[in-house]
């Protein structure tokens, strides 16, 4: 951790969108195909699938948090844009 104070750079809803988004496609083949192939109980492939998909929404929740946040800066929003004046007033 370096310590920096994000609490300005917000990235609201937006990461819990993707980690949804991205889980639902990644999970969609694998219960397609557990449905299909598998001589497993309901109960086990259920219990399969609620568990991959929790591990995959944990796992992909903060870096879509970061990704949000780079895109912030990147485009100047909420909080990075500089200063009014700043980059003119600069010596080169």
């Amino acid at each position: 951790m370096c310590g920096q104070n994000w609490t300005l750079h917000g990235a609201d809803d937006f990461p819990p969108y993707i980690a949804i988004i991205l889980t639902g496609h990644i999970m969609a083949p694998v219960i397609i195909e557990l449905g299909l192939n598998s001589a497993l109980p309901a109960w086990a492939m259920m219990l399969i699938v609620a568990s991959l998909a929790l591990v995959l929404i944990g796992s992909i929740l903060q870096p879509a948090k970061g990704g949000v946040i780079a895109l912030q800066w990147w485009l100047g929003l909420n909080g990075f844009a500089g200063k009014a004046g700043r980059d003119e007033a600069a010596p080169r």
